[in-house]
Formats: structure tokens, sequence, C-alpha cells
């Protein structure tokens, strides 16, 4: 199977958003937005990205070990602390 560009993956989720289920043609309207991808391809792309994310929603998929960020109060770690404590009025 060929790889998917990033600009491609943007176009395809934009394509998905513009393109519900019960859009006739779906999977070659969106075919169509991505360029240079079938309609059978962005159907296995959708269905591997409906796979994935079962997975990620099911804890099957382990998540990212953010302890090293902890401790020198950087990136991700940071923003969630400041997040955290953030309160919204």
């Amino acid at each position: 199977m060929a790889s998917w560009t990033a600009r491609q993956n943007k176009k395809f989720e934009e394509a998905l958003a513009l393109y519900d289920r019960d859009t006739p043609d779906r999977w070659h309207n969106i075919a169509r937005c991505v360029g240079g991808k079938s309609a059978e391809e962005v159907r296995r792309h959708y269905d591997l990205l409906v796979k994935d994310i079962m997975q990620i929603e099911n804890g099957q998929v382990p998540l990212p070990n953010y302890k090293a960020a902890e401790s020198n109060n950087r990136g991700y770690a940071k923003e969630h602390r400041l997040l955290k404590n953030m309160k919204i009025q």
C-alpha cells in the first residue's frame, strides 16, 4: 500500500468532515479531495483509522511516558500543569 503524505492526510480529514456516511459516492468524493488515491485506498485508510481509534478507546494502546518531561517542567508536562490549575470563569 502506498504511503500517505501529511497533506493527503489533512485533505482526508477535511473530506471526512465534509462527506458523512450518508453521502452518495462518499469514497469517490473523498478520493477526489485527497488526490492521488483511489476510492478503495481511501476506504482502506478509513478502516485503518477506525481500527486505531477503537484500540485507543479500548486501552489497547499504551500511553506515552511523559515522566521525563515532568522532571524538567518543559513542554507538555508544563502546559498540562498550567491547564490543570486554570479555572474557567
